[in-house]
């Protein structure tokens, strides 16, 4: 008996959202075909130029345009941002520091304030659980 073992493979727009590049962006060859995973970690670890310039420039899609603001995926939504974005176009939008990005910015910060709190807490919960088991 031989085993037989198939490569995985993904599709593009699941590579691209794995490498963190907008799809539309990414070569014809790369968007038409699938990508098997040693295929991705290659991608990963030695990036062809057109991907290093992808990361680097943009066009970016939304997680990272969010995460580049330090705003959520909804506070992009909601301050009308919809369209992926250049590095430039997030710059650009970081010096002009809308009210809305302002007011976005402050409420991440205060979700990642209760995220830290609700992690004490729980830590200590489990720490008096594990006191009152001895």
């Amino acid at each position: 008996m031989t085993s037989h073992q198939n490569t995985q493979t993904m599709k593009p727009a699941t590579a691209a959202k794995k490498l963190g590049v907008y799809l539309e962006a990414t070569p014809a060859a790369f968007q038409e075909g699938v990508v098997s995973r040693a295929e991705l970690t290659a991608l990963q670890t030695d990036p062809p130029e057109w991907l290093r310039e992808l990361r680097r420039d943009g066009p970016h899609p939304r997680p990272v345009v969010a995460s580049k603001l330090g705003v959520s995926i909804s506070g992009l939504a909601r301050g009308g941002i919809t369209e992926a974005l250049t590095t430039e176009q997030i710059e650009a939008l970081k010096a002009e520091s809308p009210e809305w990005l302002r007011k976005e910015r402050a409420t991440q910060a205060e979700v990642r304030k209760e995220t830290v709190r609700i992690k004490e807490k729980n830590k200590e919960k489990q720490a008096k659980r594990e006191q009152q088991e001895k």
